[in-house]
């Protein structure tokens, strides 16, 4: 695959994508490019102050933007629920959504719903709103699920304790459940979406080692100098800036040639860093049967069932 860059992304005038943590790090990204070629995009954010402030500087650049914020708390059901009721009561009708937003390690903690919050945030807030979706999609339209080479790092879920209520905790496995949740639900959404032979695609991205916020976010909670530190360095040592890392994502929702099921990462060493090509994952993420488990979980535990 040639390099890819955003330059080669399409016209997107009369296309509205969603994405969610859109103002900063990889979101904020990809916010900023697809608005530029076209896009109306609604920023769907936790933080209304911050993404003004994002929406603002972003207009300063480009004043023909087309961004709309959209309040949206991922480890809040009632949120996520209220944003889909929103787009509803609207009419807006959606070519995009780009499920983006997480946290990585953070100290163990749960939603409001009771949800660990890796596993609440990254995974179970984006399923629902994804499910609350469905019917705001025009046909064609694509889901991307930001998910990470840290998939890798854990030995699987333990769907027996999803939420880390009777092991110790370990965060950095705990962040790899999320992010092998992500994959596990893009595959059987992928099939589900074939089986009920909807007009969309699935599909899932990551950014590689990509120098954002995010790293920071589980330092700023333990306020943990040495751990900011350390990120700090592996950033500056390892990290490929965030414009790189948004690329995948970008890739995922417009180019040519994607299909249902495709996983898109950089095609650079261990896929830490590099232009955005198709690329491979853990044998397990694909298991048909994991991910049939997870999403019955899922559904009992945000209470959306996905209707064909």
């Amino acid at each position: 695959m040639a390099r890819w860059t955003e330059a080669q992304m399409p016209d997107l005038g009369g296309h509205t994508l969603l994405v969610t943590g859109a103002n900063s790090g990889l979101g904020l990204n990809t916010t900023r490019a697809l608005a530029a070629h076209g896009a109306h995009v609604l920023m769907a954010c936790r933080n209304a102050e911050k993404a003004e402030a994002v929406r603002a500087t972003l207009l300063q650049a480009q004043p023909d933007a087309r961004l709309t914020i959209k309040p949206l708390d991922l480890g809040s059901l009632a949120s996520v629920r209220a944003l889909a009721a929103n787009l509803k009561a609207e009419g807006v009708k959606l070519t995009g959504l780009i499920n983006n937003a997480g946290v990585m390690a953070v100290p163990h903690g749960h939603t409001q719903d009771g949800f660990e919050t890796q596993m609440g945030t990254n995974h179970l807030g984006h399923f629902a709103l994804t499910g609350l979706l469905l019917d705001r999609l025009l046909p064609g339209a694509r889901i991307v699920n930001v998910a990470s080479m840290a998939h890798r790092w854990t030995p699987g879920i333990n769907f027996d304790d999803l939420h880390w209520k009777r092991r110790r905790y370990r965060r950095w496995q705990a962040y790899g459940d999320s992010k092998l949740a992500n994959l596990l639900f893009t595959f059987e959404l992928h099939r589900w979406l074939v089986r009920n032979r909807r007009d969309a695609l699935a599909v899932a991205a990551h950014p590689g080692y990509a120098d954002t916020h995010l790293q920071f976010v589980a330092a700023e909670v333990k306020q943990s100098k040495l751990e900011r530190w350390g990120m700090t360095v592996a950033n500056a040592l390892l990290a490929q800036p965030a414009e790189m890392g948004a690329l995948p994502s970008l890739y995922a929702a417009t180019a040519a040639g994607v299909v249902g099921g495709d996983y898109i990462g950089p095609g650079g060493f261990q896929q830490m860093r590099g232009y955005p090509t198709k690329v491979g994952c853990r044998k397990d993420a694909q298991s048909e049967p994991l991910a049939q488990r997870l999403w019955a979980i899922s559904e009992a535990a945000t209470g959306v069932r996905f209707d064909a």
